[in-house]
């Protein structure tokens, strides 16, 4: 004889991993639940609660919210994350919105980046301030903290 119980849930407690494969391509918006990898290539929105990792092969155009994306391949467009880490080789084009950024040396990023306090960025990256663009790109021949100056002067002209 076996005991059956009534109010257990189908779900499980784990959550999934969507995987775009290399090859495969992808166009639209998506909302995802659990956590996401793309060696292959989607353009357009993603909106996940969980964190996004784009491999070597990887490229992703458009509008990504998500809590950590790490860049391997590329990304093109507009970002709101909590962290975005950038690997050797990763590419990130764009403006985003994250409280830490990471560049390992041989990672790109160009465009502008917000900081929690600012004012966030919205879905068509309008802001009502203007700022500059922030281009970085490190290479292991150059060590940034040599790099530097010794002296900054800062002076207001008036």
């Amino acid at each position: 004889m076996g005991i059956i119980k009534r109010n257990v849930s189908a779900k499980s407690g784990r959550s999934a991993v969507t995987i775009i494969a290399e090859g495969n391509r992808f166009h639209g918006e998506t909302t995802i639940s659990g956590k996401m990898h793309v060696d292959g290539r989607f353009d357009g929105r993603i909106d996940s609660s969980d964190d996004i990792s784009i491999g070597r092969a990887g490229q992703i155009r458009g509008q990504v919210r998500a809590h950590a994306v790490n860049v391997s391949g590329l990304f093109e467009g507009d970002l709101i994350c909590d962290s975005l880490h950038i690997e050797k080789g990763g590419r990130v084009r764009g403006n985003i919105y994250c409280a830490t950024l990471s560049i390992d040396p041989d990672g790109c990023f160009v465009g502008e980046r917000r900081l929690p306090g600012e004012q966030r960025l919205t879905w068509d990256g309008q802001v009502a301030a203007e700022t500059a663009v922030t281009e970085v790109c490190l290479s292991p021949e150059v060590d940034l903290i040599d790099s530097l100056p010794d002296r900054i002067t800062l002076s207001r002209k008036g």
